[in-house]
């Protein structure tokens, strides 16, 4: 055992340490995946997925090396640890893996293509921190083409520093937006308790309700009125822990316009203003040079 002192590269993450805080990115390991698929000289973009479109319905020709496939969307699963971006991008090649298409590897490209323009882009721990949890949590009803089942994400800030996001297609199919988002919140207070009993672990007492910001007025209602009709019914027992977690003040749900919506990032792909928009208030940072 050797005291190598402080971090700066561990298994592909570079740290930087300065007054501000700590900076975590993959550069060096982003560069590799761009060198390898020999797309150093390509013309970047702006967004990692193209707007509208229509990946998961798409029926053109097979991809003819679905091995190679299989390999750079493995190494853009692990490049997610920093880059939170690409939970999207990630999560719809992810659900093509056994057949990927041409439009399939096209849409790996242009990932490439936007971690081109930013190698160096990663995420900033700040400082100064309250150490109070807040979570954005957003879903996107019947997002599946095939199976209608909406997709669910979360990010979850440490002060103003992302520690913890996820993308995920939910369980069931639900019957309405509300109940999209709704489930999309139980998911998120999950990560909440776990993360406020890893927090205590460490020492930090984390007393005030924590705060989770959702954009669905409907699923904020059903959240803090225990009125049952049709459209909620149905929903598992296990949703309605958001509701008990309000009554217990473990929570407090707040309303966010949509544009200001964190986790939107993560839910469908979006414009070059809104992504970029969004990346800003998440605190991104790029400290290199565009390569």
């Amino acid at each position: 055992m050797k005291d190598l002192g402080r971090a700066k590269y561990f298994l592909g993450i570079e740290i930087a340490r300065g007054p501000e805080g700590m900076f975590l990115s993959q550069r060096k390991y982003a560069l590799d995946i761009i060198t390898e698929a020999e797309l150093l000289g390509c013309k970047p973009v702006s967004t990692p997925m193209e707007q509208n479109h229509k990946l998961l319905s798409d029926a053109g020709p097979y991809y003819n090396n679905p091995a190679r496939f299989r390999r750079f969307v493995g190494k853009l699963v692990y490049l997610s640890i920093t880059r939170h971006e690409l939970s999207y991008a990630i999560h719809v090649l992810s659900q093509v893996m056994h057949k990927p298409r041409e439009a399939h590897w096209d849409a790996v490209v242009r990932v490439m293509r936007y971690l081109k323009g930013c190698p160096g882009q990663g995420i900033m721990l700040n400082a100064v921190s309250d150490l109070r949890l807040r979570i954005f949590c957003d879903a996107d009803w019947a997002a599946c083409p095939n199976t209608r089942r909406s997709l669910s994400s979360f990010i979850t800030l440490l002060g103003n520093s992302p520690i913890s996001w996820k993308t995920k297609k939910q369980d069931t199919v639900s019957y309405s937006s509300a109940e999209a988002e709704y489930r999309s919140m139980a998911a998120a207070l999950r990560e909440l308790k776990w993360l406020k009993r890893l927090l205590c672990d460490m020492g930090v007492q984390h007393k005030a309700p924590m705060e989770m910001f959702c954009d669905s007025k409907s699923a904020l209602y059903i959240a803090n009125k225990p009125v049952f009709h049709e459209r909620t019914k149905h929903i598992e027992s296990d949703c309605h822990s958001v509701r008990d977690a309000v009554q217990d003040r473990l929570i407090v749900t707040r309303h966010v316009r949509t544009t200001e919506q964190l986790a939107d990032i993560m839910t469908k792909a979006l414009g070059a203003p809104a992504f970029n928009y969004l990346l800003s208030k998440l605190g991104v940072r790029n400290l290199h040079s565009p390569t």
